[in-house]
């Protein structure tokens, strides 16, 4: 068993598209059917778990998502993304490689 799949309710379909595209994330999917429903599906690279966002995808609110977490195998990555690390945790997860 695996996951696959995290939706993720967004406010603004492009700019989320956009910004996980700057991590270099790989768009799988950009599916418009109607002017009520689009689905977009992006892969980190790397990892076999997508997340999908769009609009008429979920009713949750947009930020409401808790608990899930992106872990960088080299947190500088992020700086060469331009991605603001103010607040990232350098916190190593138990019996990870330095």
């Amino acid at each position: 068993m695996k996951l696959e799949v995290v939706v993720l309710p967004v406010s603004d379909v492009d700019r989320s598209k956009d910004f996980y595209k700057t991590l270099g994330w790989r768009l799988d999917a950009d599916f418009v059917t109607s002017k009520d429903f689009r689905v977009v599906q992006l892969t980190p690279p790397g990892s076999e778990a997508s997340i999908i966002f769009g609009k008429g995808i979920t009713l949750a609110a947009p930020g409401s998502v808790q608990g899930l977490y992106l872990i960088a195998s080299h947190p500088q990555d992020q700086v060469a993304h331009r991605v603001p690390v103010a607040n990232i945790n350098l916190a190593r997860a138990p019996n990870s490689l330095p």
